[in-house]
């Protein structure tokens, strides 16, 4: 991990148990408890509550670090929101995912309204700090007038069909939804689940067994250096 100083510096564990600890509890649906539980046969013994808080401490650097060093994103962005429940409270998690299924970025927001549209599409450009060629969203007529004010020049088409890559790209967030008994707090957790989630979803049945094997080692090299970790042989 490129830092001045060491992260790690003052944890009782070691890099590599904190780095595996977060990597499974976002990459698949665990429970902390389940997590826990993973690491306890492995003779690890540490509390779920250690592991909620190196998720959210180390989660977010490792974001950070993954999405400094990722390629260029492609120049056709899908769009969608989806309504999640906040400590029983309705709100919208906005996405933005590329034409290769990269997830863009998440928000989440109470609405679903011009302004709520205007926020994601400024919070998208800042990020990413290009223009797409085309954007894909639904019917909603926030879009519309949102990407009339911020994106005046991109082509924009609309279709509740054509957005099926998008949806699909919320199905994780659904399973850890259900699996979490609704989320308690969502923009540091969905945004960090997101992306790591994302880093090692490499579109298995687009590729050979070789292709995969090599795509998958990449992303594990990618991960490795984004949390400073080392392979064991």
């Amino acid at each position: 991990m490129s830092t001045t100083s060491d992260p790690y510096r003052g944890y009782r564990f070691p890099a590599e148990i904190i780095n595996q600890a977060v990597w499974l509890y976002h990459c698949f649906s665990l429970s902390l408890r389940e997590v826990e539980l993973i690491l306890a046969d492995r003779g690890i013994v540490v509390s779920y509550e250690t592991i909620r808080e190196w998720s959210l401490r180390f989660g977010r650097t490792y974001v950070k670090t993954l999405k400094r060093r990722r390629p260029q994103p492609g120049d056709k962005w899908f769009l969608d929101e989806v309504f999640v429940r906040i400590r029983g409270k309705l709100h919208y998690l906005w996405r933005a995912v590329d034409q290769y299924g990269n997830v863009l970025d998440v928000l989440v927001q109470s609405r679903r309204n011009r302004k709520a549209a205007k926020c994601f599409f400024r919070k998208l450009l800042k990020g990413l700090c290009y223009v797409p060629r085309v954007i894909v969203t639904d019917k909603l007529g926030s879009y519309a007038a949102a990407k009339s004010e911020i994106l005046p020049g991109v082509e924009h088409r609309q279709s509740r069909y054509l957005n099926n890559r998008c949806e699909v790209s919320h199905q994780p967030t659904r399973r850890r939804e259900r699996h979490m008994r609704r989320f308690k707090s969502a923009q540091q957790f969905l945004a960090t689940h997101a992306r790591i989630h994302n880093h090692f979803q490499l579109g298995r049945h687009r590729l050979s067994a070789s292709e995969y094997r090599v795509a998958r080692e990449r992303a594990f090299d990618s991960w490795r250096d984004a949390t400073g970790t080392i392979l064991v042989g």
